[in-house]
């Protein structure tokens, strides 16, 4: 199952939520600091509820420490500037999946270390500004684990 890699995020919930997500999916989740909540927060474990405990969660100083712990992994990365639909990709086990910040994305210069093919996007219509955050991660993950043939699920 592809790992999930959330850049800077700012809104507790939508982590909690993915903290779920991976769990049930089978995926690991990276972190990338600055968070914009305290790992203890209220809301943070309400969204994650008691799955916290079924997935792994690994917190990163920075982009560079985070970088170097998927060393050789293929990453994609999703924004609203994607070139490929994030349908259209034949997704691996060992794939990263990156995310980024609710309010502003992934910046300029993690994007452009990402080549232009290997940048996804979620189709919608022309007028919104972009899908939520963990229901974009939703998308995506359950996209790639049904290609993988649900791997791991009951």
């Amino acid at each position: 199952m592809p790992d999930i890699v959330l850049f800077q995020p700012e809104i507790p919930p939508n982590t909690g939520n993915t903290i779920r997500l991976a769990a049930n999916a089978g995926a690991r989740l990276h972190l990338v600091r600055p968070l914009g909540f305290d790992l203890s927060d209220r809301q943070l474990a309400r969204a994650g509820l008691d799955y916290h405990d079924l997935t792994t969660v690994t917190v990163h100083d920075d982009w560079n420490a985070c970088l170097s712990a998927l060393a050789g992994r293929r990453l994609l990365a999703l924004s609203t500037k994607g070139r490929t639909r994030y349908d259209l990709v034949d997704y691996r086990a060992d794939d990263v999946l990156l995310f980024g910040r609710e309010t502003s994305g992934l910046p300029a210069e993690v994007l452009d270390s990402v080549p232009v093919m290997q940048t996804l996007r979620i189709p919608m219509c022309p007028a919104n500004r972009s899908v939520n955050l963990s229901n974009a991660v939703a998308v995506v993950v359950f996209e790639a684990w049904r290609q993988l043939g649900f791997a791991g699920a009951t």
